[in-house]
């Protein structure tokens, strides 16, 4: 059975030592040769995207098409026609591959791979089962294959098992493998006569990918289509690799369901970013329900979305939620030049408009500069005194049919702290709408900052719309405002990040620290840590600590407290004690020898009635005034170690206000996570309160991700809570801890 035009995936099957595709054959060399070349992170994974070489892929010099066929009325005989007419339009030559036919379409046939008359790049199976012929591809020294047939991972447990038996086949062959369940649409035809940087389209359903396609109708340019199906082999991330270094490639659009390797995904798009290639990404599973579809589409792992969401922000990925705002998105990052300006002006022909559109782009992050009085009288020579046009500004309509209309635009745009000039057309108004578009488009020929359209009729046959708008190269035209300003954020975002851009790969650590050694002798495989033991291991990274001493006996208990100094608090320690406070086993506030050998009798006595095995009792300085906050660490199914930054105590449950990252990352995203918190206010001092120390908790945050780095799947979980933050310049101090060992 062909696959369907559904393209689909299935879990990570292999265990790759090398990002983005590297075949195992060739792993321990790449291994040996990247930990020479200092290319490996502390924990032994690679800190550089592999890029595949692509080119003959896209571009065959030859091409078997096994299964080809010439009957009429067969599928096989549609699919072997498309790609004859594909291999013309790229001068491939194409060998059909049939044990029983003579020729195809005029063409001579080999009965097999191996009696093909010329070593292939490229070979098109068109058969139902295309475990067999791999082999036999791998001995012909075949390049690439693309395996159309389906019944792989998307259909169960089964077809998975299945799935896994075809990618160790493509791991011994030597081959890179498209599929399978993958389609036609890395055999598009792609239209030749369109200038300009192109969009390189990534889809794991063939389907979704064609809102994008079809911009080139609108006269934008699409240079690859990789529909990268089930990815037995070849993945998203490694088209993203190959497309971020193509000079034609202006913008990378993806149609993401599934990743297959996270580490893969990060490191390509890292790539990107260093390239300075933005990618618009539509990621299927920000709901419950979205993930689980996904998953029975896929049969792969949708990750937990915020990190994936995180992860994206991380390495400059942009995340839309429709195919409309992919294309637009794409379309624009593809084509605009480099922002001379972050203000936006918004200029209509009607206060309401104006009004209505300046509210959605502030509400969404745009920065709406107030233009000077200077620039204010100057418009104001053309447009009634009595109009705004402070931003945005309202011209009131009759100016734009006359030589005013050009002269306002103009005006807009010269100044510097305009970067774009956003004109909503709410509906079409000959001749004035035709006038209109006609100078927008003229005065966009004039500069390097950038124009954009919103042409809001829902006919879209105007002449104004279909000729004049979208006729220019220059004009970005949209047909909705929500899709413009979503647009606008991310070409300011993306250049904005692109600007400051440093890859944290290239600041990973590369060597242990001895903090690594002091911990590793603290870890119990298997175990939960006690609070003492945890703290003991972030004493190991320096996060610091309150004065405190484990206790066996009211009488140590009073010693300890003595020198830990009143008032102080005093908590039941065990290795699997996670709650303490609500089964009543923590004191606080306890000022007096009798306090403390009574608090130590109950504790005790409670921990005994609950059937908990204690190590002791830890009698602890009392920290009061400050910030409550939490670090922790998880591990995401396909990221591996993240750090999570929120709000302390029970705020972080009620509120699930936190920001998470994958490691490695700086001090600016350290900082960056900070800022995305609801209660950062917290931070800065609230109702006269002093600000805190924010240094010591990024600090605190980076040494746990140095933590999370080095002990890597070792340390399964990691909870400071709280991380009680003092005010500024006084540190931070970890109230608490829990941490499990793998």
């Amino acid at each position: 059975m062909l696959g369907s035009t559904h393209g689909t995936l299935t879990t990570h099957f292999r265990a790759r030592v090398v990002a983005c595709g590297e075949e195992p054959h060739a792993a321990v060399h790449s291994m040996t040769a990247a930990a020479a070349e200092g290319d490996l992170d502390v924990s032994g994974r690679p800190l550089h995207a592999t890029v595949p070489d692509l080119d003959r892929f896209f571009r065959p010099e030859s091409v078997a098409v096994i299964g080809a066929s010439d009957t009429e009325g067969r599928p096989r005989t549609g699919i072997t026609r498309q790609l004859v007419a594909w291999a013309e339009r790229v001068g491939a030559r194409l060998h059909p591959v049939h044990p029983t036919r003579e020729s195809v379409f005029g063409r001579p046939c080999s009965p097999s791979v191996a009696d093909l008359p010329e070593q292939v790049d490229l070979a098109v199976l068109l058969v139902g089962d295309p475990l067999p012929v791999i082999e036999e591809l791998g001995q012909a020294k075949v390049k690439f294959a693309v395996a159309f047939a389906s019944g792989f991972a998307e259909t169960g447990e089964e077809g998975a098992a299945a799935q896994a038996r075809l990618a160790a086949a493509v791991e011994r062959s030597g081959l890179r493998l498209l599929g399978p369940n993958t389609n036609l649409n890395a055999f598009e035809a792609f239209r030749d006569d369109l200038d300009g940087p192109a969009i390189a389209l990534i889809t794991q359903s063939g389907h979704q990918g064609r809102p994008v396609y079809t911009l080139q109708e609108l006269g934008v340019r699409l240079s690859h289509w990789a529909p990268t199906g089930n990815e037995a082999d070849l993945e998203t991330a490694d088209f993203i690799s190959y497309f971020s270094q193509r000079p034609e490639v202006g913008a990378i659009a993806c149609y993401v369901e599934g990743l297959k390797d996270g580490r893969s995904f990060l490191l390509a798009a890292d790539r990107a970013a260093r390239a300075g290639v933005p990618v618009v990404a539509v990621k299927v599973g920000r709901t419950e329900t979205g993930a689980r579809t996904a998953a029975s589409h896929t049969g792969k792992l949708t990750g937990a979305d915020q990190v994936v969401d995180a992860a994206m922000r991380q390495f400059g990925v942009i995340r839309v939620d429709g195919l409309d705002e992919l294309q637009d998105t794409a379309a624009l990052l593809a084509r605009a030049r480099k922002p001379q300006a972050d203000g936006v002006v918004v200029y209509s022909i009607s206060g309401g408009t104006g009004a209505h559109f300046s509210d959605l782009a502030t509400g969404a992050g745009l920065k709406l500069p107030i233009l000077s009085e200077g620039k204010q009288r100057e418009l104001h020579e053309w447009i009634p005194g009595y109009l705004n046009v402070a931003n945005p500004v309202d011209n009131g309509g009759h100016p734009v049919g006359d030589w005013r209309g050009r002269k306002i635009i103009d005006a807009i745009l010269a100044d510097p702290d305009v970067g774009v000039l956003i004109c909503p057309i709410t509906g079409p108004f000959p001749p004035m709408s035709d006038r209109l578009a006609q100078d927008l488009v003229d005065a966009a020929e004039t500069t390097d900052k950038l124009v954009c359209v919103v042409w809001g009729s829902p006919v879209g046959t105007e002449d104004a719309y279909r000729t004049t708008l979208l006729g220019s190269s220059r004009v970005a035209t949209f047909r909705t405002f929500g899709n413009c300003i979503t647009a606008v954020k991310a070409y300011l975002d993306h250049h904005r990040f692109a600007t400051s851009y440093r890859s944290p790969f290239d600041e990973a650590p590369r060597t242990p620290s001895p903090s690594f050694r002091k911990a590793q002798a603290l870890m119990r495989p298997g175990h939960q840590l006690s609070e003492h033991a945890a703290k003991q291991l972030l004493r190991a990274y320096g996060i610091r600590v309150p004065r405190e001493q484990l206790v066996t006996s009211a009488a140590a208990a009073v010693r300890a407290a003595g020198l830990v100094g009143f008032p102080v608090v005093m908590k039941a320690s065990g290795a699997r004690l996670a709650h303490k406070t609500e089964l009543g086993l923590v004191k606080v506030g306890l000022t007096s020898a009798s306090q403390v050998r009574d608090a130590y009798r109950e504790l005790t006595d409670i921990a005994r009635y609950e059937g908990i095995e204690l190590d002791g009792v830890l009698v602890c300085q009392m920290i009061e005034r400050g910030v409550e906050m939490m670090v922790g660490v998880t591990h995401d199914a396909l990221f591996g170690p993240t750090v999570t930054v929120g709000l302390g105590g029970v705020l972080v449950e009620v509120l699930h206000d936190a920001a998470v990252r994958v490691p490695p990352f700086g001090e600016d995203q350290a900082r960056a996570m900070l800022g995305e918190l609801r209660g950062r206010a917290l931070l800065e001092g609230v109702r006269g309160g002093p600000p805190v120390d924010v240094d010591a908790l990024v600090e605190v945050v980076l040494r746990v991700q140095r933590m999370a780095l080095e002990l890597g799947d070792d340390l399964a979980e990691l909870d400071i809570n709280p991380l009680m933050v003092l005010g500024r310049g006084q540190g931070a101090v970890a109230l608490d801890a829990l941490a499990v060992c793998r």
